[in-house]
């Protein structure tokens, strides 16, 4: 089937339009870009490409900062996802300005290099100032919080749960990594689990300890149904997120989202021995900007590395 033919140096062409082309070739796994491009589609949506400026998005983000923040707190029964207001006078993130600004600057990129933007077009986002933003905590589980969460997963009620964080815990993949993940991508003979596209685009090859292989055996499908399925269907993820906080409580663990499990498992890799580059290999970063959180718990292996070689000089 011959894709339709995209416009040409077409100014008249409105942001929602652009964004429906946009989303109809997108092939990422940012799960949250449809949801931010929907927030803008009702902003400036209207708005041809030969009107479209910074101070358009300048007022939106301006409007969005002064707003008390969100969070995710879970799906309703037709599957809309529902936020809920944090506490009182909770400003938005300086990182989720960023990145609803980087959300629409990714369709009007495409305009530029696809030519659908008229010539000479000047990238309103470029003029944007860009928010600080605070550095992630890196949140990683002790060697007895791990111990006390993984027991509490196996008693879980859900009977993947187990299987789902001692993965993400060994692998440093994301949840919706784990989640998309298909018994066709498992290989047990080599003991690899096949990523098809991370967040970023790339492929991922996951290596998979004996207690994941154990698990998978055991709980083994069809080769087309997801790894992690409702009980519903085989083709949708399961909604995991009640079983996760009552394991996280039935362990005394608090604090921690699931995320941190991807902490867990780089911080584990540094304290030993891994280097930076290994890590970012396995977590799958394309920029060592993002692993060097990490660096700190490398000094030992890093000291050792410098007695090693540097040590007999005098």
């Amino acid at each position: 089937m011959t894709a339709p033919a995209l416009p040409l140096r077409d100014g008249a062409l409105t942001l929602a339009a652009l964004f429906d082309l946009y989303m109809a070739q997108y092939a990422g796994r940012d799960t949250a870009l449809p949801q931010r491009l929907d927030w803008w589609r009702q902003r400036v949506g209207q708005l041809r490409l030969d009107e479209i400026s910074d101070d358009h998005l300048h007022v939106e983000l301006a409007a969005l900062a002064a707003q008390p923040a969100r969070f995710y707190a879970g799906k309703d029964a037709e599957g809309k996802a529902i936020f809920k207001v944090k506490a009182r006078n909770t400003p938005v993130a300086g990182a989720t300005i960023n990145r609803y600004a980087s959300a629409i600057a990714s369709p009007l990129t495409w305009a530029i290099r696809r030519r659908i933007a008229p010539k000479g077009f000047d990238h309103p986002v470029r003029r944007l100032e860009h928010n600080p933003e605070k550095a992630e905590k890196t949140r990683f589980l002790s060697d007895d919080e791990r111990t006390r969460l993984l027991a509490a997963c196996k008693a879980s009620k859900w009977p993947r749960l187990y299987l789902l964080v001692l993965l993400a815990i060994t692998t440093g993949a994301r949840k919706g990594e784990l989640l998309a993940l298909r018994w066709q991508d498992v290989d047990l003979v080599r003991k690899v689990a096949h990523v098809a596209r991370t967040k970023n685009g790339d492929e991922k090859v996951l290596p998979l300890v004996a207690a994941v292989l154990e698990e998978l055996e055991r709980l083994r499908g069809a080769p087309g149904a997801l790894v992690f399925a409702s009980r519903l269907s085989h083709l949708r993820p399961m909604a995991f997120e009640s079983r996760w906080h009552e394991a996280l409580k039935a362990a005394r663990v608090r604090a921690c989202r699931f995320h941190d499990l991807r902490h867990t498992c780089a911080s584990y890799l540094a304290q030993n021995g891994a280097t930076l580059l290994e890590i970012a290999d396995q977590l799958g970063h394309r920029q060592m900007s993002m692993t060097k959180r990490y660096s700190h718990l490398a000094s030992g292996h890093r000291s050792a590395l410098i007695e090693r070689v540097m040590g007999a000089m005098r």
